[in-house]
C-alpha cells in the first residue's frame, strides 16, 4: 500500500551525506547522544512547512544520499523511521493516517530487532517547538544500545 511506505535511515549516513552536501545548521545525532548545536534552539527557530525541502524530503527523494536500512517499497544504536507521506507533525496527523501510523511502529520493531536490540530500546516522537521538533515531516526515532535513563530531557 502507498500510503504506508516508509524509510528507515542511519543517522550516520545523513550526518556523511550532509557533510558532503555542505548542509549547514543542520546535524545530525551521534553515537553519544549529543550534537554539535543546541537542538532546543533549533526547534524555536524551526517553521513548520516551510519552503525548503527538510532533510527527509531530499532523502525521501533521492537528492541527498543515505544508507537506505529498509524501505517497503545513536545512543549506541540510534535510527529513524520516516514515513513517505508528508505529515508535518505527529498532532497534525488525521483519522486517515490510522494504519500508517501503526505501521510506523511495526517497522520500528521489525528494525530495532534486526539491529540487536533485542533488551529494550525507546522511540521517540517530538511535537512542535517545545517538544524540540525541528524537522517539521514525522519521524520516529529508535534509540538503544545502553541502559537508558528516566526521566529523559
Amino acid at each position: 500500500m502507498a500510503a504506508a511506505r516508509v524509510l528507515a535511515a542511519s543517522l550516520r549516513a545523513a550526518r556523511r551525506a550532509m557533510a558532503a552536501a555542505g548542509a549547514r545548521g543542520a546535524q545530525v545525532r551521534g553515537a553519544s547522544g549529543t550534537s554539535g548545536g543546541n537542538e532546543v534552539a533549533k526547534a524555536q527557530q524551526a517553521a513548520p512547512g516551510g519552503a525548503a525541502p527538510t532533510i527527509f524530503s531530499r532523502i525521501l527523494d533521492r537528492s541527498l544520499p543515505a544508507d537506505i536500512l529498509y524501505e517497503d517499497q545513536q545512543a549506541p544504536v540510534h535510527f529513524l523511521v520516516i514515513p513517505k507521506k508528508p505529515i508535518p507533525r505527529i498532532s497534525h496527523a488525521e483519522e486517515e493516517d490510522q494504519q500508517l501510523l501503526g505501521h510506523l511502529l511495526l517497522v520500528a520493531k521489525k528494525i530495532a530487532k534486526a539491529e540487536g536490540l533485542g533488551d529494550g530500546y525507546r522511540l521517540v516522537i517530538n511535537d512542535g517547538k517545545l517538544g524540540a521538533q525541528s524537522v517539521y515531516h514525522l519521524h520516529i526515532h529508535v534509540l538503544g544500545g545502553r541502559q537508558l535513563q528516566w526521566p529523559p530531557g
